[in-house]
C-alpha cells in the first residue's frame, strides 16, 4: 500500500493537475502506472486522492447549468441525488409539503463497513446518516436520538435509495 507520504512533490502536482484537467480516479490510477511507473489500486489512488485532497471533478451537464444541491448546501464530498422519476412518487405529503422536501445526498467515500453511504434532511428538517452495508441491509441513524421519520418521508426515502441503487 502507498500513502502520499510516499510520493513527491512533482508526483502529487501531477495528481492534482490530472483532477483538473478532468481525469477521474481510474484515469489517475492509469497515469501513475503508465507515466509514473507507479503500480498502485484502485483504492490506493482513491485513498492518494483523498490524503492530498484532490478534488475529482464531475460533468454532467444538468450540473453545469444550475447550482447543485451539493453547492447550495456547501457541503463537501458529498453528491447530490436527483429526485426520483415522476412515476416513482407517491401522494403529495401533508401539509403542503412536495416530495420533494425529503432530500437525500450520498457520501463520495463510503463510510467505514459500508456499500453506500450519505446523509439524508426530511420534511420537518431532521437529519439523518443512512447506509447500505455489505450484506445489503439499510441503516439509519438520525441526530436526534429517537427519532422516527413520519411514514411518507420514509417512503419517499425509499424511493430515492430504489433510485440510487437500480441506477
Amino acid at each position: 500500500m502507498i500513502s502520499s507520504s510516499d510520493l513527491s512533490e512533482e508526483q502529487k502536482s501531477a495528481m492534482r493537475q490530472w483532477a483538473e484537467e478532468g481525469a477521474d480516479l481510474s484515469d489517475i490510477q492509469k497515469r501513475l502506472k503508465g507515466e509514473l511507473a507507479l503500480n498502485v489500486t484502485y483504492m490506493d489512488t482513491r485513498l492518494l486522492v483523498l490524503d492530498l485532497g484532490i478534488e475529482i471533478k464531475v460533468e454532467d451537464t444538468e450540473e453545469a447549468d444550475s447550482p447543485s444541491e451539493e453547492q447550495e448546501s456547501g457541503k463537501q464530498g458529498e453528491e447530490a441525488l436527483e429526485a426520483p422519476p415522476e412515476e416513482l412518487r407517491g401522494d403529495p405529503l401533508p401539509d403542503g409539503l412536495s416530495a420533494d422536501s425529503v432530500e437525500v445526498t450520498t457520501d463520495e467515500v463510503a463510510r467505514p463497513g459500508a456499500m453506500v453511504s450519505g446523509s439524508v434532511t426530511f420534511s420537518d428538517g431532521a437529519k439523518a446518516i443512512w447506509l447500505i452495508d455489505e450484506y445489503g441491509r439499510p441503516g439509519l441513524e438520525p441526530e436526534t436520538p429517537g427519532y422516527q421519520p413520519s411514514d411518507s418521508d420514509l417512503s419517499e426515502f425509499e424511493k430515492h435509495l430504489r433510485a440510487l441503487l437500480q441506477g
